[in-house]
């Protein structure tokens, strides 16, 4: 497998035990995790989202993309959004109950399944 970039969409910045956040753009913040080999940990950052949900400015997936993931683990998002990672080849993954730490044991042993479709409440279309 090597080492693969991840971000997950948090609540908060509890390292592993960090929620996932309900929906990727109005995220709070992303973890940005290296994980290795049998789903070793060997990094974990955590960027504040700054996108316009939050009064900065440009959309969260431009952000992400110049982070250079593997993939994005996530509930959901804008179809947009998700056309944006999928045009970028950025894998964007469903993400199952638990906290970052089980997201990464699904993530390393290939159960995650991928997201196909954005989530159709969403603001941006």
């Amino acid at each position: 497998m090597g080492l693969k970039r991840v971000v997950i969409p948090t609540s908060d910045k509890n390292g592993l035990d960090a929620v996932p956040s309900e929906h990727f753009g109005r995220a709070p913040y992303f973890a940005v995790l290296e994980i290795g080999e049998k789903g070793s940990v060997s990094n974990i950052e955590f960027i504040q989202n700054t996108s316009e949900h939050f009064g900065g400015k440009g959309l969260p997936p431009d952000r992400i993309i110049s982070l250079k993931p593997d993939a994005l683990i996530t509930y959901g998002m804008g179809p947009r959004a998700l056309a944006r990672f999928q045009e970028a080849r950025v894998a964007v993954l469903k993400a199952d109950d638990g906290k970052i730490v089980e997201l990464v044991h699904g993530f390393s042993n290939n159960d995650l399944e991928e997201l196909t479709e954005g989530c159709q409440e969403a603001k941006h279309r």
